[in-house]
């Protein structure tokens, strides 16, 4: 009875969010788990959650890369596994505050509830959430909502099939889209009879096979221009000449070819943004969003990488929604309109010039990494279809959207002081695994329509993973992405917190032929779909906080537009090392390494043979190592513990409980090293208190942590003078991440010369 009750209160703790989680996961979500802090990306099965030893092996993938090899090598050695199943049994303290977890009066109390009685409350606990996940299943069973399978894992997502006719392009035609059937099909047709539409010039050209050789075979010509908003703008192409691209100084409506409604709710919409500017130039944009917009509507690919969640974000995302919605109302117009030509045809007419749609009806995808980001994209795609305020479209499922998608202020953590940027990025619904089907026509809009039947699908990595699934699972679908023709991957940055590999996997599945037909009329496809030439014709928009290896690989290897290619490249002049605010001597070691692969196993070798020997003497206490990637993470925790050297570790898969302890050890000097991992400074920002010397493995992703981690030193203030040293090891592979650190100019300098290079900061840089 006992266990009974437990599950019971356990249930009615939970939010119906929190229960979804359970029901999908077998736990609790990371984010709002009190005992947990785990931020990964993989589905997990229900076995998962034995010991955090064994979330160290990663899940696998398709193609094993030469460092997933690597750490196949590396053996976790059984103290590893006692001591995490230690940590587990701790891992059950209540949440603590940012501010008890730094006071010396909660680590005791800490430490004394972490005695004999912690695997007997763990073992209850256990048994709680398992009467708990059994309430769940016998809740479905007697007809509550459900949305997956807990015994495999499968979403069983919600569909909207009752408005399937009703938003059909098939079966509808231009006189029932709009109540003045005349009026709007006269403007349609009018406005994309045009022959400079950037859409009719994109969708319409007819590429050769000699031009299709020329783009697979053929490198890339470019040139680069100073653009007044964007800086240093580089465009290359294949097939078309080389030439420098100009920004619209003034933007003329007629020009742009907004479909109706947009020419009217445009400047509504984006009201908000052109108040903050000084000198507004025109009523429609702002210095940022034109230019951005000139190269949107050209069709050309784009990689922007100064998006800044703090600053420009929003001014991006709504130029973006604007050209996608654009895009989807012209061709579902087009689609339209020819069905009532069709219609109307005489017996025997020749129907081969209605080839107006792909083999699948999607025809935007947008990435972006979490609930709320949807929810901002779909207001403001409704936003842009309501004229006025006594016109509103008509939504279905929207009150269900805002339910799954919206946030609730009760399950928000505990107010902790975070950084602005942090505040901004994480806002919301920080859910990742998410995505949905929208379809629309000009006064209506479906969500959660089946993928086959929408036009734009929102997901997140993750949840469009699921959906591909891998090469031999029975259950896959990739199909509804081969006519893709707009691809948005916004705040690309993230994903590189959460898990490449879905970027990746992705990329190589879109835009490929269909396993199946789906019901589509062939005489309606265009040829260049039945060519597969669809990735010759899609759009690409990557927008990023930064610039980096992997992202620029996407952008260069996966895009192959035929209009060629447009990414902002502006250099860094002061860097981030500007911002460091303590006193502090920054030693930056050179490692030289023959290629790109060989660069992880020579940072490693540098490290141990000529950076540690310096810091195993007693004297070099409370040093920090900071380390960008889990694999390096991983590598050196299962070195430090062969060598039996004094430390602890913190990652992002840590329980709570083991981070207190460990911070806690950290700052009394009981453990001389301390592991920290970038992705665990990334989704909780903790101050961590206790560091004398810093060692930065590798640059870290985002150059403003780097400052970050630097200024921690300050929370140190004991009233002694304390001797701090800060060592960054970096390649000639690192170039980008170093010049966001200190600068292009000392960058050319570092680079040039191969001796180590020692630099002081004052405070007043």
């Amino acid at each position: 009875m006992g266990k009974r009750r437990a599950g019971r209160e356990l249930l009615r703790s939970l939010s119906k969010k929190q229960k979804k989680h359970l029901r999908e996961f077998g736990e609790e979500h990371p984010f709002y788990d009190k005992g947990n802090i785990i931020v990964q990306v993989e589905v997990r099965s229900e076995d998962s959650d034995k010991s955090s030893a064994e979330s160290d092996s990663e899940t696998e993938v398709e193609q094993v890369s030469g460092y997933h090899k690597l750490l196949a090598t590396l053996k976790t050695s059984p103290e590893s596994e006692s001591e995490e199943e230690e940590d587990e049994s701790e891992s059950e303290e209540a949440e603590e505050s940012e501010a008890e977890m730094d006071s010396e009066g909660s680590q005791e109390i800490g430490e004394e509830e972490g005695g004999e009685e912690d695997k007997k409350d763990v073992a209850e606990k256990k048994e709680a959430t398992d009467t708990a996940e059994q309430m769940l299943s016998q809740e479905q069973a007697d007809g509550t909502d459900t949305s997956c399978d807990p015994r495999h894992g499968v979403i069983e997502e919600f569909t909207d099939v009752k408005h399937e006719s009703e938003f059909s392009l098939e079966t509808n035609f231009m006189e029932e889209e709009s109540g003045d059937g005349n009026a709007d099909r006269k403007d349609s047709s009018s406005s994309q009879a045009l022959p400079e539409d950037p859409f009719k010039q994109h969708m319409d050209k007819e590429l050769e096979e000699k031009e299709i050789e020329k783009m697979s075979t053929l490198p890339k010509t470019s040139s680069q221009s100073q653009w007044p908003r964007l800086g240093q703008v580089i465009f290359s192409s294949t097939l078309e000449k080389q030439k420098s691209l100009k920004a619209d100084k003034e933007v003329d409506v007629e020009q742009l070819h907004l479909h109706k409604p947009l020419e009217s709710t445009w400047p509504k919409v984006n009201k908000q943004f052109l108040s903050a500017v000084d000198k507004p130039t025109d009523c429609f944009f702002t210095p940022l969003q034109r230019e951005l917009f000139c190269i949107m509507n050209s069709y050309r690919d784009l990689f922007y990488s100064e998006r800044n969640a703090l600053t420009n974000g929003e001014e991006v995302r709504h130029a973006y929604c604007l050209h996608a919605l654009n895009h989807v109302l012209k061709a579902n117009a087009q689609v339209l309109s020819n069905n009532a030509k069709r219609r109307d045809r005489k017996p025997g007419a020749d129907t081969d010039d209605h080839r107006d749609q792909g083999l699948t009806r999607p025809k935007v995808l947008m990435l972006v990494p979490f609930r709320e980001c949807a929810l901002r994209i779909v207001h403001i795609l409704i936003s842009l279809l309501e004229v006025n305020d006594k016109k509103k479209i008509d939504v279905s499922n929207k009150k269900r959207f805002k339910g799954e998608f919206g946030s609730d202020p009760e399950e928000k953590p505990p107010n902790l002081k975070r950084p602005e940027d942090y505040e901004a990025v994480f806002a919301g619904n920080i859910d990742d695994h998410f995505r949905i089907g929208v379809a629309i026509l000009q006064k209506s809009m479906r969500l959660y329509a089946p993928f086959y039947s929408s036009d734009i699908i929102i997901a997140s990595p993750l949840g469009i993973r699921t959906v591909i699934g891998a090469e031999g699972e029975k259950k896959r679908d990739f199909d509804f992405l081969s006519s893709i023709e707009i691809l948005i991957i916004d705040q690309a940055d993230i994903y590189l917190m959460q898990n490449w590999e879905h970027v990746l996997h992705l990329m190589k599945h879109i835009n490929l032929l269909p396993l199946d037909s789906h019901g589509v009329d062939f005489s309606r496809v265009r040829m260049l779909n039945l060519n597969n030439w669809s990735k010759y014709y899609r759009q690409t928009l990557l927008f990023s906080a930064l610039q980096d290896p992997q992202i620029n690989s996407v952008f260069n290897k996966h895009c192959f537009n035929y209009t060629g290619q447009v990414a902002v490249r502006n250099v860094p002049l002061t860097g981030s090392i500007s911002h460091v605010v303590v006193q502090l001597p920054h030693v930056f070691r050179r490692l030289e390494a023959d290629s790109v692969t060989s660069v992880i196993d020579a940072r490693f070798q540098f490290f141990i043979d000529k950076v540690l020997p310096e810091y195993r003497d007693a004297i070099m206490s409370h040093t920090l190592i900071y380390i960008p990637s889990y694999f390096d993470y991983v590598r050196l925790r299962n070195y430090f513990k062969k060598e039996d050297l004094n430390f602890t570790h913190i990652c992002e898969y840590t329980k709570k409980a083991t981070v207190c302890r460990a911070r806690r050890f950290f700052l009394k000097g009981e453990k001389q090293f301390l592991l920290f991992t970038e992705r665990f400074h990334f989704y909780k920002r903790y101050t961590i208190k206790g560091i004398r010397n810093l060692i930065f493995y590798e640059l870290p992703t985002y150059s403003h942590f780097y400052s970050e981690i630097c200024n921690m030193l300050k929370a140190t203030d004991n009233g002694v003078d304390a001797t701090w040293t800060c060592t960054v090891l970096y390649s000639k592979y690192d170039a980008q991440k170093l010049a966001a650190v200190v600068g292009i100019d000392r960058t050319a300098q570092m680079l040039q010369s191969k001796k180590n290079v020692h630099l002081f900061v004052t405070g007043e840089n």
